[in-house]
């Protein structure tokens, strides 16, 4: 885990020590953080405030909040670019804790589980979506830390059935960024349609991008690494990239594929020209900026494919848990204590984390 120096890593040391066994019973009221007036991060868009103790319903499970990571989704709900669906909503969706109830009728993991709770809260089951292995567009999915409360908190609810199990033997710490960072990069490189030892280019090199890169050099893929900042280009050297450049920058070979993880729609005609005949453009992200006109010939021709990404099924959350056990990808990492919600999403805003934030609760 990188570690930065200063008063962050020692509040995040001992909120770590004072939380290692769980509550003995439920308390009544949390500490929370809310997104009261979504703006941007100078307005102090977030809240921190005192809320109820939530009651799991039934098929869902109360779950005690070890640490939850901090998504760019976040930022972009906190900052207004995604319409909050709810008022004062919680936060986070990257959530590794353990169960602390069951709500009626729950037939779940017991108190004290390990548990992962993750960006996809709930599906209908019954669309033509679901039906086909299509969840993640079921025009009736939920999702945690937009549709309900998120882990910016002491205990959030999860039905049962969406949560991931966990392993005991890894830092809660290095486990959060794998529930949407790392599940939703995997997503995006199988939308991409790499080839096996294929060439892959990746734009903007976060929290998501640094776990899906070592998956696919893991798999025996060039990876291409395009990103604006410094620090994130010496992480992808020291990863194993092929090559690294700027964020608009052109690769030394031409890609099969690509993954968009910046949110910037100016990348998409910079990826594309990158691509190689035959070649796809996987647009990550939740949010994008406008795209620019594309000029057919420079970027369409020669059966060049351009896809959005849009949410994730659990099995493919259950497959790149397998994938992250099996290659063990190197989590980076950069810890806040609780009291630092904002800062870190602040930090986050302005490209000042390295891999992932992750706040303990």
């Amino acid at each position: 885990m990188n570690t930065p120096s200063g008063p962050r890593v020692a509040a995040t040391h001992v909120v770590a020590q004072e939380r290692t066994e769980g509550p003995e019973r439920l308390p009544r009221e949390m500490d929370a953080w809310v997104v009261a007036r979504p703006g941007p991060m100078g307005t102090h868009p977030l809240e921190r405030t005192r809320l109820p103790v939530p009651t799991p319903g039934p098929g869902e499970l109360l779950v005690w909040v070890e640490v939850c990571a901090v998504c760019r989704t976040d930022l972009h709900l906190a900052e207004g670019d995604l319409t909050p669906r709810r008022p004062r909503t919680v936060p986070g969706h990257e959530v590794v804790g353990r169960v602390a109830a069951l709500g009626p009728g729950t037939a779940g993991p017991a108190p004290g589980t390990r548990v992962g709770v993750a960006w996809l809260r709930s599906t209908c089951g019954i669309c033509r979506y679901c039906r086909r292995g299509a969840e993640n567009l079921c025009p009736s999915s939920t999702y945690t830390g937009w549709d309900a409360d998120g882990g910016y908190a002491e205990y959030v609810t999860a039905l049962a059935d969406y949560v991931y199990a966990l392993p005991e033997d890894e830092p809660a710490d290095k486990l959060a960024p794998l529930l949407c960072a790392g599940i939703i990069g995997y997503r995006a490189l199988l939308r991409a349609d790499l080839p096996p030892g294929g060439r892959l280019g990746i734009y903007g090199f976060g929290a998501s991008a640094h776990l899906t890169a070592q998956i696919a050099i893991a798999e025996g893929a060039a990876v291409h690494v395009m990103t604006r900042s410094e620090a994130a280009q010496e992480l992808a050297r020291t990863l194993g990239a092929a090559s690294v450049g700027g964020s608009a920058g052109v690769p030394p070979e031409p890609l099969d594929a690509a993954i968009l993880f910046a949110p910037v729609g100016d990348l998409v005609p910079v990826a594309l020209a990158a691509l190689d005949r035959g070649g796809t453009l996987a647009v990550a992200g939740i949010h994008l900026t406008d795209i620019p006109v594309l000029n057919y010939q420079r970027h369409l021709f020669q059966e060049r494919t351009l896809r959005s990404v849009t949410a994730n099924t659990r099995a493919d959350g259950r497959r790149f848990l397998e994938l992250a056990s099996l290659h063990r990808p190197r989590v980076t990492t950069t810890p806040y204590p609780f009291d630092a919600a904002d800062e870190a999403l602040r930090d986050l805003a302005t490209d000042r984390v390295d891999g992932a934030a992750v706040l303990f609760i």
